[in-house]
C-alpha cells in the first residue's frame, strides 16, 4: 500500500512541482522536505517564526498521516547559513522534537528551492 499525504492548501505543491509532500507506506511515512512557506508561498524573514514555521507545517502533515512528531525517526535538515542560524533552529526544533530523538543529519547547503527559506526538513516517521 502507498498513499499521498498532502496538507490542507499545499496541494498545489503537488500540481506545481509534480512531487508528493508525504508517502504513507503503511509502517512508515516519508516526507518530502517542508520550508517553513505558507500556503501563499511567503515566508517569514525572521529566522526563528521562520524556523518554527516549518516544524508547525511538518507536524501539520505529520497529523494528516495519523502520526505525531513523537513518531518521527528520522531528520535531515538542510540549512543556509547553517553555523549563523544553528542556536536559533535548535531552540525552534526542541520545541516540537522531544526524548527520545529521531535520527538527525544536518547538512548546511547554498541555497533552497523556496525563495527566502533558510530550512528545509525532510522526515520519516514510523507507525507505533
Amino acid at each position: 500500500m502507498k498513499k499521498v499525504i498532502v496538507t490542507p492548501g499545499f496541494d498545489h505543491y503537488r500540481r506545481d512541482w509534480h512531487f508528493s509532500p508525504a508517502i504513507d507506506t503503511g509502517e512508515f511515512v516519508f516526507l518530502s522536505g517542508v520550508t517553513g512557506s505558507g500556503t501563499d508561498d511567503s515566508v517569514a524573514a525572521d529566522p526563528e517564526p521562520q524556523f518554527r514555521d516549518a516544524f508547525q507545517f511538518l507536524s501539520a502533515t505529520l497529523v494528516q498521516s495519523g502520526c505525531t512528531v513523537g513518531d518521527l525517526v528520522d531528520l535531515t535538515t538542510y540549512h543556509v547559513d547553517l553555523r549563523r542560524h544553528l542556536r536559533v533552529f535548535m531552540k525552534a526544533k526542541d520545541e516540537f522534537v522531544l526524548e527520545p530523538y529521531p535520527a538527525w543529519t544536518a547538512v548546511g547547503v547554498a541555497e533552497l528551492i523556496t525563495d527566502r527559506a533558510l530550512v528545509e526538513i525532510r522526515a520519516i516517521a514510523r507507525r507505533a
